[in-house]
């Protein structure tokens, strides 16, 4: 089962910023959550430490106060048993008052069943001697008995002191675990944190990526010159205003790329047919139709003709960028010679170079790859075109096509101006011309040389200007044979 998780504009807050600040706070709320949970762990062991720590110190203080107690009445018993002065039996009755308060403070204490057994029995024993301090003494033994029975209560007492002790390394004992547990517990939110909040942070990243990720895929393909489809960005509003100004962006370009094209056809067609009528009139003229010519006429009329045929290049120039610009990613590939391209090519340009004597050296080595041989024709006639234009008259320039074992390569040379450093990186760009001029005859387009870029590297190749002559220019296309 395939979910679609599809968010509409209403899910969306009016601004870019709103949305960045409710990401941060949904990123943030489970480190909240887990920092007042772990707050209220510590106030929680706080409170319990400081009940702790007072039961502890009101014990310690109590069993040593009933101590001292049962202490200071079994040294007046003594003194009252041997004396029998009344007032010694008044300051047992004072005493034995504090002595209530310490055993009944003491009783408040969380103490478990044998511990206050234990207090009980202090008590009770206290009670009973209490009762026979008052009675009589028949014997003089019997005094001495009185007396011993107070040792026995000051061993209780002592148990009493050792109890509070319990009681306090029992208070400890629970802090401890109480300490470890809020410990778990913060560890486990924390394990549990993490991966809520990574889950978060990616949701909300996909969500606020998403009107991004629309907005950066509607520039590429504007700049890639894909212009089919209307963009449509969903998010906040003012992205979705982005979106739709590259919308209309869009459609402007469309309007124009229709208007480029509207104008090169009005124009090839307006260019070409003065232009047919000039070439008839000039070949007509060198054939003598309209009489005979002398040899200054026929020189003119050479001329003509040769300028004539520049112009149609320019023209084809123009066709063909704009058919390079639409077609350069989409190659026929099959079966193609290289060399017959290249010769057919030149073939082309044999009445140019030889109009203005210019020779051709040629070591051609058998090529047979995969490729466009349409376009690899148009890269080697461009290349050709160059190297007859910017050579002087009576000179020549050198085709040189060989191949290893996965790559061919063509070299273009001429003996021409060549061409300056500083035009090296930018003389494939569309419509750039070297500065170098070419015997003072018609510039061209300065497409040529762009065109030839666009289809080589469709190929997956490179074209380079190659620096290893003092004079002259030299092109370097290398292809991959498949």
């Amino acid at each position: 089962m395939k979910i679609r998780l599809d968010f509409t504009p209403r899910y969306y807050p009016r601004s870019f910023l709103t949305l960045l600040l409710l990401a941060f706070a949904l990123v943030a709320l489970p480190l909240v959550l887990s920092f007042v949970n772990a707050a209220v762990y510590l106030e929680r062991l706080a409170g319990q430490s400081q009940s702790a720590v007072a039961q502890a110190a009101q014990a310690a203080r109590n069993s040593r106060l009933l101590t001292e107690h049962v202490t200071a009445l079994e040294r007046i018993v003594r003194q009252y048993l041997v004396l029998g002065d009344a007032e010694l039996l008044r300051a047992y009755q004072r005493l034995r008052v504090n002595f209530k308060a310490t055993t009944s403070e003491l009783s408040l204490l969380p103490l478990d069943e044998a511990q206050l057994r234990e207090l009980n029995r202090t008590i009770d024993k206290e009670q009973e001697l209490y009762e026979r301090l008052h009675g009589p003494f028949s014997r003089p033994s019997d005094k001495a008995a009185v007396a011993e029975r107070y040792v026995e209560l000051n061993d209780y007492a002592r148990n009493v002191l050792d109890i509070s002790n319990e009681l306090i390394d029992r208070e400890l004992e629970r802090m401890r675990q109480t300490g470890e547990q809020a410990q778990r517990t913060m560890w486990l939110q924390l394990l549990a944190t993490i991966p809520i909040g990574v889950l978060i942070a990616i949701g909300v990243t996909l969500i606020i990526a998403k009107p991004i990720r629309q907005l950066d895929q509607a520039i590429r393909k504007l700049g890639a010159g894909e212009l089919d489809g209307a963009i449509r960005v969903r998010g906040p509003a003012d992205l979705e205003y982005l979106g739709d100004r590259l919308d209309w962006l869009r459609r402007r370009l469309i309007e124009l790329e229709q208007q480029k094209q509207l104008f090169l056809r009005h124009v090839s067609h307006e260019l070409k047919t003065p232009l047919t009528a000039l070439r008839e009139g000039s070949e007509l003229l060198a054939e003598g139709v309209a009489g005979p010519l002398t040899e200054k006429q026929r020189e003119i009329g050479a001329i003509l003709k040769q300028k004539s045929i520049e112009l149609q290049r320019m023209i084809e120039d123009l066709l063909n960028y704009h058919r390079a610009q639409q077609s350069v990613t989409r190659l026929e590939v099959g079966p193609v010679r290289l060399d017959r391209i290249v010769e057919q090519a030149l073939s082309d340009h044999r009445f140019a170079a030889d109009a203005r004597g210019i020779r051709a050296e040629l070591r051609l080595e058998p090529v047979a790859m995969q490729a466009d041989g349409e376009k690899l024709r148009v890269v080697a006639d461009n290349l050709i075109s160059n190297a007859i234009k910017y050579s002087s008259d009576g000179g020549t320039f050198s085709l040189v096509l060989r191949r290893d074992a996965t790559m061919a390569t063509l070299d273009v040379s001429d003996a021409g101006p060549g061409i300056p450093p500083s035009d090296h990186a930018r003389i494939f760009d569309w419509f750039v011309q070297g500065e170098q001029g070419h015997n003072g005859r018609v510039q061209g387009s300065g497409l040529g040389l762009a065109i030839a870029k666009e289809f080589v590297m469709a190929h997956r190749g490179r074209i380079d200007v190659v620096n290893d002559s003092p004079a002259g220019a030299h092109f370097r296309v290398a292809l991959p044979l498949a």
